[in-house]
């Protein structure tokens, strides 16, 4: 018997925006329109898209929800960071985007003082090589561009907005198994019910999902430091236009110029001195932070011959302290988790690879594939990000009143994490460190798979990138990294003879995953058919399996290889391309008489790695058993 909803629930839902006391429907059993679906998307900007984009692709069934009535058309985020980009390189939808935006390599730093006049202070790299990014750049681009690349991707699989619906309210049914999800249906001004197994809110920092989850709200501090934002096409004569520039005043106030797209450059402009008073909000008008730019440019000239969109926001730093409930069916992601500035170009970044965190894991619990406890991961990786961001952007802000001096530096040892590539988790189920185990590597758990190497792929002889060549399709890779496959040809032949046995945890997790898609495959776009991503699930649906060697091609064949492998050649690669190697990137210098293998999770973040001595005996065995010891920590068994 289904449970209605509570007089105060009724009540709340009536005072909703655009409701009145006679305009909607009231719900009950009886007039109530209702939907079933896995995952109830609240909010269709970055994150929200994100989400929904990447379940649509693993064949969730989803719902996503937007109070607007139509996609953004300029304005709002614009900055993606290297590892955003990477990451849509992964996705295959980074063609549009760099195909519509403007790339920035450098920033300059220009101050003036009381007794000289505006100057170049100093020019860097934005993203120097340590950084490890594939793609060292800002790609700059109003909102809405990177919106139509996942709206139109996610329609191409049968996926839409449900716009003109904002969210009401949600509670449990009278089981407690599903989520009874309220929305207006501001078309026919009627309320609806979703029956939905899980809630996630990407609704923006004044989220109405967040209050529904027990206990969660933003906590941290509320400035006084406002700012006005312009994007539009700018007349001057300052010589810096095209860089990323940060301008700063001797009386406190800043400019951050930002390239754009379509000839547009965005300013973010400093209404309000450091420490300084709050600034009215009725001064905030495109004419006033026009002038001030003027006054703080000066003797540069500043005109605008139009302006396309004007912003102001005041600058909070607050991260909330659950993302999640307690019965782990509601979830918060983006500014309804974490509210920071803008000035480093984050939100919309972080906000995104909050969904891509959590997408992964929804699916694999949906399918029945991975215990509900893997969910809590969510909350732990992500909320530590946005901890970690909100502890730099206070730096960050800080340093931006302070001197050039200190926002170079800031920069300098910030760099990595700012551009997403230096964002890393820490030990838990899914990233486990082996105790003793060193490696003069860059690859860790917890890490991304970086710096970007490239090697050849065995069956075409193609050049790849080894991050990227494998698409990602929800699973996990196994690396079998043998600098001499001959010499390592019984482990090889052991462990996987081992994993793929009948009662290994990753056999019975792919019947699992084979019977589930099966049952609720992923819809295919007209793109998927150049991905060719049965190439890649030929052995599981759930884990791709590759070798690495470092043996010359012309010395070893696919038919030499244990069957599991022979199955994967699309993910059989020689190591011949680079100095150093793939291998001593990544693992640091392997002898032939050794075998490392990686995990990597369908997120691209390493979740374990280990070495073996590949002349003793049962070595293979013991590395199987490894393996396996660590999906049996979140898979069914």
């Amino acid at each position: 018997m289904k449970r209605t909803l509570s007089q105060a629930q009724l009540e709340r839902n009536n005072m909703a925006p655009g409701a009145d006391d006679e305009g909607f429907i009231a719900v009950n059993n009886s007039s109530a329109t209702e939907q079933s679906t896995n995952v109830t998307v609240v909010g269709a900007g970055p994150s929200g898209l994100m989400l929904a984009n990447n379940l649509a692709r693993y064949g969730v069934k989803t719902t996503i929800l937007d109070d607007r009535p139509d996609r953004t058309s300029t304005g709002k985020a614009d900055g993606m960071q290297p590892k955003t980009i990477e990451t849509f390189r992964q996705l295959r939808m980074v063609e549009p985007l760099l195909k519509q935006s403007c790339k920035v390599y450098d920033i300059c730093f220009w101050e003036n003082t009381p007794t000289t006049p505006l100057r170049r202070t100093g020019r860097k790299i934005h993203y120097p090589d340590h950084v490890g990014a594939s793609d060292p750049y800002i790609l700059l681009a109003h909102q809405g561009i990177l919106e139509d690349v996942l709206i139109k991707d996610m329609e191409q699989r049968g996926l839409e907005v449900t716009r003109n619906s904002p969210f009401v309210d949600c509670s449990r049914d009278a089981e407690g198994s599903k989520l009874d999800i309220v929305y207006e249906d501001l078309n026919d001004r009627t309320k609806k019910i979703i029956k939905s197994d899980f809630l996630v809110g990407c609704d923006g920092a004044r989220s109405k999902v967040r209050p529904v989850i027990p206990g969660a709200k933003l906590e941290g501090e509320m400035t006084n430091a406002s700012w006005g934002v312009l994007d539009g096409v700018i007349e001057t004569d300052f010589p810096d236009l095209w860089s990323k520039t940060a301008v700063r005043s001797h009386d406190g106030f800043s400019i951050l110029f930002i390239p754009r797209e379509r000839n547009l450059t965005r300013l973010y402009v400093e209404l309000s001195a450091t420490d300084g008073e709050r600034i009215d909000k009725s001064l905030a008008t495109p004419e006033y932070v026009m002038n001030k730019a003027r006054e703080i440019m000066a003797p540069f000239k500043m005109e605008w011959k139009s302006i396309e969109w004007f912003g102001n926001y005041v600058v909070s730093q607050r991260v909330a302290n659950h993302f999640s409930d307690p019965e782990l069916q509601m979830f918060i992601a983006g500014d309804a988790g974490h509210t920071h500035s803008a000035l480093a170009a984050q939100g919309a970044n972080t906000s995104m690879h909050d969904s891509f965190n959590l997408a992964w894991k929804l699916n694999l619990v949906i399918r029945d594939v991975a215990e509900r406890s893997l969910l809590t991961t969510y909350e732990h990786e992500r909320r530590k990000i946005a901890q970690d961001l909100i502890n730099f952007d206070a730096e960050h802000v800080k340093a931006f009143a302070d001197s050039d001096e200190a926002l170079a530096r800031n920069f300098d040892e910030n760099i990595r994490f700012i551009s997403g590539v230096g964002a890393e988790y820490s030990n838990n189920v899914l990233n486990l460190f082996s105790p003793g185990q060193t490696f003069n590597g860059s690859l860790k758990p917890g890490a991304l798979v970086s710096p970007p190497t490239r090697v050849s792929r065995y069956v075409d002889a193609n050049p790849v990138d080894f991050q990227l060549d494998i698409p990602m399709l929800g699973q996990f890779r196994i690396y079998i990294f043998a600098p001499d496959v001959h010499a390592s040809k019984t482990f090889i032949s052991s462990i996987c003879a081992s994993l793929s046995s009948p009662t290994s945890i990753l056999s019975r997790a792919s019947a699992r995953a084979e019977k589930s898609y099966a049952a609720q495959p992923p819809i295919a776009s007209p793109e998927d058919a150049f991905v060719v991503p049965e190439r890649y699930t030929a052995v599981s649906k759930l884990f791709t399996y590759a070798l690495v060697t470092q043996t010359p091609k012309q010395q070893v064949e696919i038919a030499d290889l244990p069957p599991l492998l022979q199955a994967s050649q699309w993910t059989f690669y020689t190591d011949d391309l680079t100095s150093p190697s793939c291998t001593e990137t990544y693992l640091g210098a392997l002898g032939t008489d050794q075998v490392a293998i990686v995990n990597v999770r369908p997120d691209g973040y390493v979740g374990s790695l280990n070495v073996w001595d590949n002349s003793v005996t049962g070595a293979g065995e013991e590395a199987a058993k490894w393996v396996q010891g660590y999906y049996e920590g979140f898979l069914k068994r």
